[in-house]
């Protein structure tokens, strides 16, 4: 079912990009909305996602109660065997023609807090000497054991406050990720609205400078303008046939890389929208501040490398001078040649035991991992220090810099209805015969750069935006923080 809610919801962008497709028109948002569902990028991180959150759940199975059956089934043993005397020392090899079978149950629980390990066992074990048609059973019903090592290192301590960290950092990685989905998105469209209007606009030329050369062609026969003109003309006629196969090709290539990328393969009548509407945004460089230290991974990620330094110093540390493990284990046993005489009458069972290791004289080995360790985490420290300053003047630099967008991409609209209303004039003035056709293409030439920079500003704007929008994980225009619903992700695999 989960699978199926999966292919309905791109079943139905599949359709609505149909539908735009259909009409001619394709908008940024709808561009985005395809990609973060339906790119190989997307796909890519959603799968990286699983893999961490089913590392940190196979984390989280580590400190709960394990059930095991461990044995050894029919271990047959035909061979000789040496033997010693007890009294004379002398050895002598005699026939062995056995097999054992014993079986362990146990439960196991591992200590975060301290390091020790936990065990609640049942153990059966049978011998068979067929030698002397004797059957041996020894059973331990029920044995508590306990490890604790003292004073060495607890990976699992450890491990307990770096895998949640690792596992938040996976989430915003995700997250952030989607944000690169997007820039690339926007990358791509603007990229084929760039030459999806240097094509519209090499056709517009075309029409104007065949109308204009046949303009041309009768006034030359009424004697109002020059031959030299009339070339000037029809080499520009020429020239706007070759840029309009020019800009077809060139458009075609963006448009199959764009829509490569969405993944998306009817898109013959396709035309995207530009995003001209530029929303009236004015960011609070504090705001992005805070915004991007609750959100983004930036903190997370200092905080795992200080952890990863400070657990290399801890085991440094341990692993120094003496070590001790104390194990015990308490509870009944009993032998028998019967299964059932393996469970009468029970006998106590108690193992108390303390090793210990402790090195005389390694040459200050020891000594040295420490100090060694020591310098590392001051080293990164210092590194992170200079890093978060850094990250921090960064986003400060684009939040300045995205501010000025809105004003920008108003003049550059404003510049290109100037150039628009200039080349109309220009034109007109070029059919009286009052300006000539090096005016006409200086014209011509401010409008086409007027056009292009405006999109290249409304570039700049987007790509500024949803760089910051990556860095916070906020969404400005709608004032909401960027989420997903990770157990819906989880579920639905």
């Amino acid at each position: 079912m989960r699978s199926f809610k999966r292919l309905l919801t791109g079943g139905i962008l599949i359709t609505i990009w149909s539908v735009s497709a259909s009409s001619q028109q394709l908008t940024l948002p709808d561009a985005i909305r395809i990609a973060q569902e339906n790119s190989y990028d997307a796909q890519l991180a959603r799968f990286s996602f699983l893999a961490s959150y089913w590392t940190y759940r196979s984390f989280k199975a580590e400190l709960l109660p394990s059930v095991n059956l461990n044995g050894g089934l029919a271990n047959f043993d035909h061979s000789l065997v040496a033997v010693r005397n007890y009294e004379d020392g002398q050895v002598a090899y005699v026939n062995n023609n056995s097999m054992t079978n014993h079986l362990t149950l146990s439960l196991d629980q591992q200590i975060a807090a301290t390091g020790g390990r936990v065990s609640l066992q049942s153990y059966l074990y049978r011998l068979d000497q067929f030698s002397y048609d004797e059957k041996t059973y020894n059973s331990q019903p029920l044995r508590v054991s306990y490890t604790q090592p003292l004073r060495s290192f607890n990976a699992l301590k450890w491990e307990k406050k770096t895998a949640p960290v690792e596992y938040q950092i996976a989430q915003k990685g995700y997250l952030t990720a989607m944000q690169d989905v997007t820039l690339r998105v926007t990358g791509l469209f603007f990229s084929v609205l760039s030459a999806q209007s240097d094509y519209k606009q090499s056709l517009a030329t075309l029409q104007d400078r065949e109308a204009l050369f046949g303009m041309a062609k009768k006034r030359l026969e009424l004697g109002t303008t020059t031959k030299s003109e009339v070339l000037q003309l029809e080499l520009s006629l020429l020239n706007a046939r070759v840029a309009v196969n020019k800009e077809k090709l060139e458009l075609d290539d963006r448009m199959y890389q764009f829509f490569s990328y969405l993944r998306v393969t009817d898109y013959e009548n396709s035309e995207l929208i530009p995003p001209y509407v530029v929303p009236e945004v004015l960011l609070n460089a504090d705001e992005v501040l805070q915004k991007a230290i609750a959100n983004s991974s930036h903190t997370l990620e200092q905080r795992q490398q200080m952890l990863n330094v400070e657990k290399a110093l801890a085991q440094a540390k341990s692993s120094k001078g003496l070590q001790l493990t104390l194990s015990g284990e308490v509870g009944f046993s009993q032998t028998g040649s019967t299964f059932n005489d393996a469970y009468r009458r029970l006998r106590d069972n108690e193992i108390v035991g303390l090793t210990l290791s402790l090195p005389i004289f390694d040459w200050g080995v020891s000594r040295g991992r420490v100090k060694m360790a020591e310098a590392r985490m001051e080293v990164t420290r210092t590194k992170l220090e200079q890093a978060h300053s850094d990250y921090m003047q960064d986003l400060r630099k684009k939040v300045l810099q995205f501010n000025t967008q809105p004003m920008q991409c108003r003049d550059a609209l404003r510049a290109q209805e100037i150039a628009e209303e200039r080349y109309g004039i220009t034109r007109r003035r070029f059919e009286t015969g009052a300006v000539s056709v090096t005016d006409l293409n200086t014209a011509q030439q401010e409008m086409e750069s007027a056009k292009s920079q405006y999109i290249s500003q409304l570039q700049t704007f987007w790509t500024d935006y949803y760089t910051l929008q990556k860095s916070t994980l906020y969404d400005w225009i709608n004032r909401m923080d960027i989420e997903v619903d990770f157990r819906e992700m989880i579920n639905d695999k």
